[in-house]
């Protein structure tokens, strides 16, 4: 049995992690501002406004949520015809072989609807599309508009937070026909699409720049309006929503998932745990052996390196030292400045100057020595102790 002090041990200790539960489970939870577009999620870009009006939205249709690979799902041929595949996310890649599905199932006059800011090099290279991303923090709203006249009153959505700007910088102006674009771009309408339809076979394939719009943020703030309007494009009697490329899909990656899918290996797990904190409790000893004293390792770098120097002394490969030198020194203004070494022109020489805070004249004398140095076959031992005084003489 525990003595006295043991036992008010415990008890401190108990109530100590009693009291850090208490904290974590009652103290507010900071908003997740996560992109996710899951159907489950009810944080800020979670899908799970728009998943459940989808059958308010879409009368006499049903909606089937799809939690497989989209290449598995539609390789099976049981989906139903007149039907959509919609896909919503920030970023989605699909592979060579997800996307020729989704193309043989538009073909056959079904509907593939997809809102990300990226679709991948695969989508660009095969249809022609890509996007471009400012991710640079917004200064003022977005505005995002169709083009159709009949939803010009009530189809403008505005997004400002979590929102970025996104347009297809490239599409094939023949085949392809722009829906959408935004209203606050300069450029004008033509370059600012955010929204295109691509025929294939007898269907079509939506492709929108814009996820924010559908997620539960913006569907609470007053743009379910431009959502709907979006959505109506749709034309099927069945609808599809994907649950697998999602960024918010839960992927359980602990090596126990197995044991914590099976209810009895769970119990026996918790058992097992509960067995072993209750044997460290009452049988543990405060016992500890000697402890040895190790030698630390010594540190030889100085001798191996001066023995590495000894060699180059002795061999006289001034050329071998100095390269190595220039090239030694060149990586540090690399790596600490950002600078480009290609070409060691006066342009180099100004903006090495400036961010080094050397003087222009030292500077350009450096550089100008290095340049000199990389243009001879030969070096003697003066040129290695003149460029050595340099670089040390030059402030890095």
């Amino acid at each position: 049995m525990l003595d006295k002090r043991s036992k008010n041990i415990v008890i401190l200790v108990s109530a100590v992690i009693l009291v850090i539960i208490l904290s974590e489970v009652f103290r507010p939870r900071p908003i997740d501002w996560r992109p996710s577009y899951t159907s489950a999620d009810k944080i800020p870009f979670g899908s799970f406004v728009l998943y459940e009006e989808l059958e308010n939205l879409f009368e006499d249709t049903a909606v089937e949520r799809v939690s497989r690979d989209p290449y598995e799902f539609l390789l099976d041929s049981t989906y139903v015809s007149n039907s959509a595949y919609v896909f919503i996310d920030d970023n989605l890649f699909f592979d060579q072989r997800q996307l020729e599905e989704l193309r043989k199932y538009a073909s056959e006059g079904n509907t593939v609807f997809i809102s990300s800011r990226n679709f991948g090099y695969v989508v660009s290279d095969s249809l022609n599309i890509r996007t471009y991303v400012d991710y640079d923090v917004l200064n003022d709203t977005l505005r995002s508009r169709l083009f159709s006249h009949s939803f010009q009153n009530n189809s403008e959505g505005v997004f400002s937070r979590g929102s970025y700007r996104a347009t297809f910088d490239r599409i094939d102006t023949i085949r392809h026909k722009g829906l959408g674009y935004l209203v606050s771009d300069k450029k004008g309408p033509e370059s600012s699409l955010n929204f295109i339809s691509v025929p294939e076979g007898k269907g079509r394939i939506f492709f929108h720049a814009l996820p924010e719009a559908f997620s539960n943020y913006y569907l609470l703030k007053g743009n379910q309006e431009y959502a709907q309007m979006v959505l109506s494009f749709i034309d099927a009697e069945h609808i599809y929503w994907d649950s697998y490329l999602k960024s918010g899909r839960k992927v359980v990656t602990s090596p126990m998932r197995f044991v914590f899918t099976q209810p009895a290996l769970t119990w026996a797990y918790y058992v097992a745990m509960i067995g072993v904190l209750i044997l460290l409790i009452f049988k543990a000893k405060r016992e500890q052996r000697i402890i040895e004293v190790i030698k630390p390792l010594e540190n030889s770098s100085v001798e191996f390196t001066r023995t590495i120097g000894d060699l180059y002394f002795q061999h006289k490969d001034y050329t071998d030292i100095i390269t190595k030198k220039i090239t030694y020194f060149l990586e540090i203004i690399r790596s600490k400045y950002y600078l480009s070494t290609q070409t060691l022109d006066d342009v180099f020489v100004q903006k090495l100057s400036q961010k080094s805070g050397n003087p222009l004249e030292t500077t350009k004398k450096l550089i100008q020595y290095i340049n000199h140095l990389k243009g001879k076959s030969v070096h003697v031992e003066a040129d290695l102790i003149e460029l050595n005084k340099k670089t040390q003489d030059f402030n890095l």
